[in-house]
């Protein structure tokens, strides 16, 4: 027998050996995988956007079939609807979640922030805030440098040209938290999404004094407390001389947005303000002239 055949038969005698070795290691380890995963994992909108908190549709998934209730889970891209069809496969009760969209809690412009400085650097938001405070003042406000449209899945955002703020386009935000988590300054928020995608807010995070804060930007918030002290919905708090405007609780009364002296609350997608004409003014008969008197006699 030659030294060829002879290395052959050796070689294949030893993988034959391997193979059956690896077989019954993996038969001995082997984890047996609930199959309601793949079922769950099908009903799930397979965007891997981390929104609910796990790395992607089949870890939450498992962490579905696997936990004893669904009260602390949720798929922001599939909404409610998803939920349900989850907890129909998995004999389960979700939750009812009110839908949400993201805000962008800055308004400051260079019209409201004059620019004072020009930044010529890595075109980067989370780089920019590492460095320095900003083409303005503002060390809170947006520094327009796009993170957030960059890691946006669905196009949800843009900048806009006239203001370099971003702008959310509220029919394609999924709520997946993808951009919350990008802004340095986190002035982007998930709130509670409302018929016709109205939201009233107070577009600020600035917690310096007053006088501080409105020196930075002209639509900042002082802190004045005009706007809590005509909500009756308690539906507004005051902290670190800042409002902030609880979603879960406003009604959309917009009693507190006419109140603010900086114009730092917003109202996004309501209908123009009805202005209330002039009253005419009623002189008393005592007080017209004589002449006029005379001339409406006649």
């Amino acid at each position: 027998m030659s030294s060829v055949l002879i290395t052959i038969l050796s070689l294949s005698s030893m993988g034959i050996v391997a193979a059956i070795i690896l077989y019954l290691v993996a038969q001995k380890f082997k984890v047996l995988e609930n199959p309601k995963i793949d079922d769950v994992e099908d009903a799930l909108p397979a965007t891997n956007c981390g929104g609910c908190g796990y790395p992607g549709c089949r870890n939450f998934a498992e962490v579905c079939v696997n936990s004893d209730t669904l009260d602390d889970l949720y798929c922001p891209v599939g909404g409610q609807e998803t939920m349900d069809i989850v907890a129909n496969l998995l004999g389960k009760v979700a939750l009812q979640t009110d839908p949400r969209v993201a805000v962008i809690r800055c308004s400051g412009s260079f019209e409201n922030r004059p620019r004072t400085n020009h930044y010529d650097g890595a075109s980067s938001c989370a780089v920019a805030s590492a460095l320095y405070v900003g083409d303005t003042d503002c060390p809170v406000g947006c520094l327009g440098m796009a993170d957030c449209v960059v890691v946006c899945d669905f196009e949800a955002i843009y900048m806009d040209d006239k203001t370099d703020l971003p702008v959310v386009i509220d029919d394609k935000c999924t709520a997946c938290g993808a951009c919350v988590k990008a802004c340095p300054r986190d002035i982007i928020e998930l709130r509670k999404r409302n018929k016709k995608d109205r939201q009233i807010f107070v577009s600020c995070i600035n917690e310096e004094k007053g006088g501080i804060a409105k020196k930075y930007c002209s639509v900042a918030c002082t802190g004045c407390t005009k706007c809590f002290k005509v909500c009756e919905f308690d539906a507004i708090t005051m902290g670190n001389n800042l409002a902030f405007i609880d979603s879960d609780k406003c009604v959309l009364c917009r009693k507190c947005v006419p109140e603010c002296p900086t114009d730092a609350i917003l109202e996004i997608n309501f209908l123009p303000r009805k202005t209330k004409p002039d009253k005419e003014k009623i002189i008393p008969l005592n007080k017209i002239p004589e002449k006029v008197k005379t001339d409406i006699k006649e």
